[in-house]
């Protein structure tokens, strides 16, 4: 159930329905909507906020992050051992 709902709730953010930063709705508003169990929303909002899809603003609630592009990490550079002559 909880896959369902975070795979309805990425559908909607990736087709724009649901506009990045706008705020989703509460744990408890959501579930008496779709008449689940709040721990089912709140196991959909963890994996997307675990996924970077959403962010978490204390209680202000979540909103929908801004993608952002994959940051390649940096490259460390080796030195050569030099030889001893």
């Amino acid at each position: 159930m909880t896959r369902q709902l975070t795979d309805q709730l990425g559908d909607l953010i990736s087709e724009g329905a649901l506009a990045i930063g706008s705020l989703l709705p509460s744990e408890r508003t959501l579930a008496n909507s779709l008449g689940v169990a709040r721990n089912v929303v709140r196991g959909s909002y963890e994996y997307l906020e675990k996924a970077g899809i959403v962010q978490r603003e204390g209680r202000k609630g979540r909103r929908v992050r801004a993608k952002t592009s994959k940051k390649t990490a940096p490259r460390k550079t080796v030195k050569k051992a030099t030889k001893k002559r």
